[in-house]
């Protein structure tokens, strides 16, 4: 990346990457795998882990008594607060507003307004998914960036972040350049992500123009990982995507898929970017 770039976000990433670990997810239970984190305590020792491994952002899900994906406020605020406790500021905590067909946009948005997060992902399919929903989605989107809360918004296709990208410009978002995650594969569908899902992407629109990250779901988690890494893009790594390491063989836990990352990174002049650092640029303007 030419180092005489100014905007922001481009200096970040010509200097560092933010690693993003998303533990448990809303579908994956421990019958699948026992080291997914779910209760409060659980999740606390987690971070724990995956804040000595330079994990700068927890993606967090919670679930219900039952073990099923939840928004409920007192949920999120038990494991927020667990968290916390554990590994103090070392760690941004973005909650999830997945819908998993159980919520739609106003529930999702009351409950951001509600539990008034540090950083919230948000998927565009979901709050904003066609031209009647935009006049609404705007106002709350609008509403996130006078509040200070990070939302870093959701694609899933190449076809879907052209569409970010055009609304991006015609200033949706309340913010030039807001932060979009692109996921390959699917979980539902049992649809693993690959390199060349991510080279589809970026080749759908020039992502140098805002912030992004991947995550991939399968086996090719950290092969994916490291190409975006070589792009200048930011990753999201762990069970809720994917719970095989690259040699096919099972994760102990999600602290093995960040090291299997490190381990396995080629020679980068990028250096992992902390929890302090991504809160300077985008939480604290």
């Amino acid at each position: 990346m030419n180092e005489s770039l100014q905007l922001p976000h481009q200096q970040f990433a010509s200097e560092k990457i933010v690693i993003m670990s998303a533990p448990n997810g809303a579908r994956r239970t421990q019958t699948e795998h026992r080291s997914i984190p779910i209760t409060p305590d659980e999740l606390a020792a987690c971070a724990l882990e995956l804040r000595e491994l330079s994990v700068a952002v927890l993606h967090l899900h919670v679930r219900d008594k039952n073990g099923r994906h939840t928004l409920d406020y007192e949920r999120y605020a038990a494991a927020i607060a667990a968290i916390e406790t554990a590994v103090g500021n070392d760690l941004i905590i973005q909650v999830t507003t997945e819908s998993v067909g159980q919520y739609d946009a106003a529930e999702q948005m009351a409950i951001v307004r509600e539990l008034r997060p540090r950083a919230v992902s948000l998927a565009l399919k979901e709050l904003c998914p066609d031209e009647k929903s935009e006049k609404d989605a705007s106002k709350f989107f609008a509403w996130l960036v006078r509040e200070r809360i990070w939302p870093q918004y959701i694609v899933y296709s190449p076809q879907e972040l052209q569409r970010f990208d055009k609304l991006r410009k015609d200033g949706l978002f309340g913010e030039e350049r807001p932060f979009c995650m692109l996921v390959l594969g699917q979980y539902s569908n049992n649809v693993d992500g690959t390199v060349g899902d991510l080279d589809a992407m970026l080749a759908a629109t020039d992502c140098s123009a805002f912030p992004w990250s991947v995550c991939c779901f399968g086996p090719h988690e950290n092969a994916v990982a490291h190409c975006a890494d070589a792009a200048f893009g930011h990753v999201r790594i762990g069970f809720e995507n994917n719970i095989q390491l690259q040699d096919g063989s099972r994760a102990d836990d999600n602290a093995m898929l960040i090291s299997q990352f490190h381990d396995s990174r080629a020679v980068s002049s990028r250096a992992m970017a902390t929890a302090q650092d991504v809160r300077e640029l985008w939480l604290d303007q």
